[in-house]
């Protein structure tokens, strides 16, 4: 277990209140078009959206159809759910007959998988860029792969808080190096611990036969339905069928310094890695196939739980930023989209999210090999697939083999302290009471989201479809019950319009030949090898 062992009771004082009251938060949540009856929407990009490319609020991930909603970083949760709420019924107002997706894992593919459109950004290099990017993903891992939806959370602590342990343990090393050897400690308690939010919050125990297609699998049939499924699993998105690599499984990525972690990365996207090198840069006409023949074609590729982030300027690889500038923030990228609420996640789930990243922050990290790397895929595997089974065990860095109830309930009962740290810091028991009802869902799993996913499919007679439909209709309808105000529909409708514009300005001002664009780009991660 890893513990806090000297639980920092300062900041429960009020008038250290600023330490902890600072925290940022961000939600990007990716969500497909739909048509009335549920069929992958093969249209393009809306219009009325404004430009994928520049738009801060509403872009594309992987497909044309494919929406990822941004929200800015605010202090407040509230705030964090006024700009995500708002940008959910603004789109859902300028859709048409079209309809939100509201699970992770779509429905209704088309039956050739080339048709799924990939997402394009204009003729800007950086636009280029993006949508070559995107080529390169579904000729790598097939475009259905890439359908699949998710919740990243942003999280920062201040700098206050940094500066108050920097001061505390007399720390010799800037606060900037302190502030990315603190936050690298956090990703590694997060590895470790990430099983338990799959568990938690996991909701994609089933998915739609048209996913699959001709793959091999390893999935049942469910018995009302002809949905595939694992009785007892929690998230086949993040299993081998979802976001997932099987060629990035021998790719060992070091947490323990940023140094490591940035050489690393960079290493896989510049190494030949064989498989890839099968595949042709350009096809015959010349249009490129994939950015290059690395491992990874950019650090985004590599399909991790989490990953230290720092904003990066135009033309900034990320990795270069984070050399750069340091650790700015952490994404959490194991976030199931939550099919029972409109906007994807609730506001207890991020209370809860709040606690354990607050934790995994103060516990203590000890650094990782390469054999905690492999028990740590172990555990997400077995989570994925048999999370709910009873009398299940993980293999624990310090104990062994150990139950999964026995181990979540170690971790809930380390987080309590932190939980009623963050109740004095915002003056809320939000926060003790979604630790609360998360136990309570670990002494009964039939309470998570996978179950109860899998009994509504138990007793939903017109199948996967169906019920997943019927979660999408039920969850448009809320978001067009009550829509935006005229004023916030025209500010949302002048973004879109400014975004538009600054596309066209980005287009107009692009010069010279987008192979010597590429090329300058991948010579920042060979500085980063140095």
């Amino acid at each position: 277990m890893f513990l806090i062992t000297d639980f920092p009771e300062e900041l429960a004082e009020r008038k250290n209140a600023t330490l902890t009251n600072g925290i940022l938060r961000g939600v990007e949540r990716e969500c497909l078009r739909v048509k009335q009856d549920g069929q992958f929407s093969l249209d393009p990009h809306p219009k009325a959206l404004g430009s994928a490319l520049t738009h801060p609020f509403i872009t594309t991930d992987f497909s044309e159809a494919l929406l990822e909603f941004i929200t800015p970083p605010t202090h407040q949760i509230g705030d964090l759910f006024a700009h995500l709420d708002g940008i959910h019924r603004h789109v859902a107002a300028k859709l048409g007959d079209e309809l939100l997706w509201t699970t992770s894992m779509p429905c209704a593919l088309p039956e050739n998988e080339n048709d799924i459109p990939v997402a394009r950004y204009g003729h800007s290099h950086n636009g280029q860029m993006k949508s070559i990017y995107r080529v390169g993903l579904g000729n790598r891992y097939g475009r259905s792969m890439q359908t699949v939806a998710g919740l990243h959370y942003n999280f920062s602590l201040p700098n206050a808080f940094w500066a108050h342990f920097h001061s505390k343990e007399n720390s010799l090393l800037s606060l900037e190096a302190f502030k990315d050897q603190r936050y690298f400690g956090l990703i590694r308690n997060f590895r470790r611990h990430f099983w338990l939010l799959i568990l938690l919050f996991g909701a994609s125990p089933a998915m739609c036969r048209s996913f699959v297609g001709s793959r091999q699998h390893n999935l049942d049939t469910h018995p009302k339905s002809q949905a595939l499924y694992r009785p007892y699993a929690t998230s086949l998105r993040m299993g081998d069928l979802g976001y997932q690599s099987s060629a990035q499984e021998s790719l060992f990525i070091c947490y323990n310094h940023k140094h490591s972690y940035i050489k690393t990365l960079a290493d896989a996207i510049l190494e030949p890695h064989p498989l890839y090198q099968q595949q042709s840069l350009k096809d015959k006409n010349g249009e490129y196939t994939q950015l290059n023949q690395g491992l990874l074609q950019i650090e985004n590729e590599f399909y991790s739980a989490i990953r230290p982030k720092r904003s990066a300027k135009p033309g900034e690889t990320a990795l270069t930023a984070l050399h750069n500038r340091g650790v700015e923030y952490i994404e959490v990228r194991c976030l199931d989209i939550n099919p029972y609420d409109p906007l994807g996640i609730s506001e207890e789930q991020v209370a809860f999210l709040d606690t354990f990243l607050l934790y995994c922050a103060l516990a203590d990290s000890p650094e990782a090999d390469d054999a905690e790397f492999s028990a740590i895929l172990k555990n997400q595997k077995k989570i994925v697939n048999e999370g709910r089974k009873p009398g299940l065990s993980l293999e624990h860095p310090e104990h062994g083999q150990l139950s999964v109830h026995t181990w979540a309930k170690d971790l809930m009962s380390a987080m309590r302290p932190v939980a009623e740290l963050l109740n004095s810091t915002y003056e809320d028991d939000r926060f003790t009471q979604a630790l609360t009802a998360q136990e309570a869902c670990i002494d009964d799993l039939s309470l998570t989201p996978s179950a109860t996913l899998l009994s509504q499919l138990d007793a939903e007679h017109g199948g996967y479809s169906a019920l997943t439909l019927a979660l999408t209709r039920k969850n448009n309808e809320r978001l067009m019950m009550s829509p935006l105000s005229a004023d916030a529909t025209a500010r949302y409708d002048d973004i879109a319009l400014e975004s538009v514009a600054q596309q066209i300005a980005i287009e107009s001002n692009t010069e010279g030949r987008f192979d010597s664009f590429l090329h300058n780009y991948y010579t920042q991660y060979e500085r980063l090898r140095e």
